[in-house]
């Protein structure tokens, strides 16, 4: 019997999938990296049995980088980026994703791709297909090689995809390809010189990356563009001549002028002057209109991410990261379309049907479906997918709090879009007093439409209601002159800010909430009440600072133009190469000149940021000069020498401290301690070290727990316990700057001891080992805070095995911390029995598991 294999993007995806193509009958079992359940059942492709198995991908299978030479900050020129070799690499090394596929392709007949109907779902196939067509069998022949398109998670949906296979498409996986490309070479280059640059001059611009991108720079553009609007405006003042009436019911009614307002005060209080000497208004003229309040068009990203943030008060990353949730969980359609448009055969009554059941919307449902369902508005068909729309009911206690929110959002607003427009009456009434002419308007509502499952569109409930009659003449009650200033406009919100990017092209509606997160992640903005998005200092600086050098590099239009030939690719209109090579050419150009006028940008820093002499506070003394090294506390953390004009890079996210004025052995820099809390990871480092390991098998940014020292009282020999039992390669050291709250944390993950909290010294004795290859800690308390059993000051023991230590060890994963880097390194000093992980004793084991449950 033949095979079949199909890869979805998501475990979750693949399960839902799996569900509805085997009606609830699969199988399921782990593939051999766990992650990604495989799910089997047996069915026919083509009119004949097949067995099918069903597992995923966890997104983007490799991703484009540099070769592993041109990753070297130090010793690669920037410029070098623009024409290095790149590579493909596993965008997920641990998960082993390429591996599990061909070994789950191994003599399959048929692949059937189920990735997400969008470039980035081609691209991610064809990875799929670089992965299993050596596995497969006759893996050359295209028609072995099938694409599932589909739009909702819904049994109809899928089983309709099943019987339309079609194939993946080249050319839109080419422009995605094309895409990483130029942003890979022209953001490093970019990223790399300014970053180096200024972080080598100023300490206080608080942002560990200073980056630019062809998308990111003019999304930072757009805000500071308006923050220098709001800079520029000077404000005017004007008055306003307001008078309130009084009706025949004794309502006090407040009348709008016509002239608006008046920029000369003298004019205005001659008005007001000639205004109070008269003591009635009269009414001239009473105008009725019927108008209407258009129900809204089909939902698409762009609309739903200006909805969430300014409705909701989600930031749109956040906001389409919970659209992925809902659709993944089977409760509305792909959340990434441009499209507004419902198509003629879409089914808008079965999935009304299945809303009406709810009690939240039942009832405008029911009343929607009594009065018969509106012919939705013609909106935008970009051909990618249908709208969002819900595909099945949930409730309240089906989803957390944000989810539910946006849920409810997207059925309100696909029932909006069936029903009919808000109608209402437009009253005005208009007054002459005087030579002067003032008016008031309110409006009657006649049907609430589309507003009845809007609320947050409906019209104002307090506008006041007041029967008048043509010319009918009221007492005027009060007439007086108020002062007002005009106002600049407000900085941008996110939801105006999204509109611009679609507007100029930048970005697509999968990258525009990633591009807007970045500018905040990389502290160019803030977002303040309102979700509006206030540049900071950093982000003014960079903008005015490109606009000086090149205005292309952060205008709109450069990314506009690019995004124009993408498209072109993906219609396979252009050439990939001819593209690529043109491009690059362009921004090459553009760097060089950027690199030669840096100075026109750094005359700004100059006045807003301090620099490296004249920041931090002095901390440790330099191997070199023995003069004090300062600490910049700012993003990114470092020490810096003004003497040696040297700066070493620390770690980051945590606190750094001198630690006993110690000095290393080999450099004679005084050591620091970095710590995230007492619940977090720590250890001492050497600031020379850390940035020019004095061991080949030492990595960059290694602290003293990595450090091959032989003799160092800090180091790995000394303090190396055993290996860690939840990581690979990582090894359990003490953290001799720890006292008197110990530690002992793994080199290489988040594991960590707190133990013998009070003691006064922990040892790791050197020649002493226990029997399940672990050193031996010698444990001194002084006897006044002594915590050892039987009131003893010294002990000897294993920290996993002696029974008498267990209560005075705590065992837990750090938080607030990650690690700073990936060691290969693996305990050298321990000698235990066998290569890898010690092995205790199997009457030792369920106490040592219990330390990691």
């Amino acid at each position: 019997m033949k095979t079949a294999l199909m890869v979805a993007e998501k475990p979750s995806l693949a399960s839902s999938l799996a569900n509805i193509l085997s009606n609830g009958r699969s199988n399921s079992r782990k593939s051999m990296n766990s992650a990604c359940p495989v799910h089997e059942w047996s069915g026919t492709l083509f009119g004949e049995p097949v067995i099918f198995k069903m597992t995923s991908v966890c997104g983007h299978v490799m991703t484009l980088d540099f070769n592993s030479k041109f990753n070297n900050w130090d010793k690669v020129d920037p410029e070098e980026l623009f024409s290095c070799p790149t590579e493909k690499k596993e965008a997920s090394p641990k998960l082993r994703i390429p591996a599990m596929l061909a070994s789950e392709a191994r003599g399959v007949d048929f692949l059937i791709l189920w990735l997400d109907c969008d470039k980035e779902g081609e691209n991610i196939c064809f990875e799929v297909i670089d992965a299993v067509k050596s596995s497969m069998k006759r893996s050359g022949e295209v028609n072995r090689i099938w694409r599932a398109k589909f739009s909702a998670i819904t049994a109809k949906d899928i089983k309709g995809a099943m019987e339309r296979l079609d194939f993946p498409n080249r050319n839109e996986a080419m422009s995605v390809d094309a895409r990483q490309e130029l942003d890979l070479r022209i953001g490093c280059s970019f990223t790399r010189f300014q970053t180096k640059y200024f972080q080598g001059k100023y300490g206080d611009l608080d942002s560990s990356l200073i980056s630019y991108g062809p998308c990111q720079t003019p999304t930072l553009g757009f805000c500071v563009q308006r923050h220098d609007e709001i800079r520029r405006f000077k404000p005017e003042p004007y008055w306003v001549i307001q008078v309130t009436i009084q009706s025949k019911d004794g309502q006090d009614v407040v009348l709008n002028w016509e002239k608006g307002r008046c920029f000369e005060r003298d004019a205005s209080n001659s008005l007001l002057q000639a205004l109070k000497k008269q003591q009635i208004a009269t009414v001239v003229s009473i105008t009725q209109q019927e108008k209407s309040k258009q129900r809204p068009l089909a939902l698409n990203s762009v609309e739903l991410m200006r909805a969430a943030s300014t409705g909701l008060g989600m930031g749109p990353h956040h906001a389409m990261q919970l659209a992925e949730r809902l659709y993944t969980q089977g409760y509305i359609s792909y959340p990434r379309t441009e499209t507004s448009h419902y198509s003629d055969n879409f089914e808008l009554l079965p999935a009304m049907r299945t809303l009406q059941k709810s009690n939240e919307w039942g009832q405008e449902i029911r009343q929607v479906l009594n009065n018969g369902l509106t012919r939705p508005r013609n909106g935008k068909d970009c051909g990618d997918h249908p709208p969002i729309t819900p595909t099945m009911l949930a409730s309240r206690n089906d989803l957390d709090g944000d989810s539910w929110k946006l849920y409810d959002f997207i059925v309100r607003h696909f029932i909006a879009t069936i029903s009919k427009d808000c109608r209402y009456y437009s009253k005005t009434v208009t007054f002459k007093i005087g030579s002067e002419m003032f008016t008031y308007n309110w409006r009657t509502l006649i049907d609430a439409g589309f507003t009845a499952i809007t609320p947050w569109k409906a019209l104002p409930k307090n506008e006041l209601a007041v029967n008048f009659e043509r010319d009918e003449k009221l007492n005027i009650k009060d007439a007086r002159l108020t002062d007002h200033m005009t106002s600049p406009p407000g900085y941008l919100t996110e939801s105006e800010l999204i509109s611009m990017m679609e507007k100029h092209g930048i970005g697509t509606d999968a990258s525009i909430p990633v591009h807007i997160n970045n500018i905040s992640q990389r502290n160019y903005v803030t977002v303040a009440t309102g979700r509006r998005l206030v540049p900071t200092n950093l982000g003014i600086v960079l903008v005015h600072g490109y606009q000086k050098i090149d205005k292309q590099l952060v205008e709109p239009t450069m990314r506009s133009t690019i995004e124009d030939q993408l498209n072109l690719i993906a219609k396979g209109e252009a050439n990939y190469d001819r593209v690529l090579r043109q491009t690059i050419e362009a921004f090459r150009q553009k760097y060089l000149y950027f690199v030669k006028s840096i100075e026109a940008m750094d005359s700004l820093f100059e006045v807003s940021f301090t620099t490296l002499a004249a920041s931090g506070k002095a901390l440790s003394r330099c191997g070199k000069c023995r003069r004090y090294m300062k600490l910049i506390i700012a993003k990114p953390s470092r020490l810096h020498c003004s003497h040696c004009d040297e700066t070493y890079n620390l770690p980051q996210n945590g606190n750094i401290r001198i630690y006993k004025e110690l000095k290393c052995p080999l450099d004679d820099f005084e050591l620091v301690t970095w710590s995230t809390g007492n619940k977090g990871r720590s250890y001492p480092l050497c600031p020379y070290c850390y940035n020019q390991p004095a061991f080949r098998d030492m990595k960059k940014h290694s602290g003293c727990n990595l450090c091959l020292h032989p003799t160092c009282p800090q180091g790995f020999y000394v303090n190396g316990i055993a290996s860690c039992l939840q990581c690979d390669n990582g090894v359990l050291v003490l953290d001799p700057s720890s006292g008197p709250k110990w530690k002992v944390g793994c080199n290489k993950c988040d594991v960590i001891f707190h133990l013998f909290e009070d003691a006064h010294k922990i040892t790791v004795e050197e020649s002493k080992e226990c029997d399940c290859g672990a050193q031996l800690l010698k444990i001194e308390y002084k006897e006044e805070r002594t915590r050892l059993p039987r009131d003893l000051i010294e002990m000897t023991g294993c920290l996993f095995c002696c029974e008498e230590f267990g209560y005075l060890v705590e065992k837990f994963r750090a938080q607030a911390s990650k690690p700073v880097f990936n060691s290969r390194q693996g305990r050298g000093k321990a000698k235990h029995k066998g290569k890898g992980k010690p092995k205790p004793p199997k009457d030792k084991m369920a106490q040592l598991a219990s330390y990691f449950v």
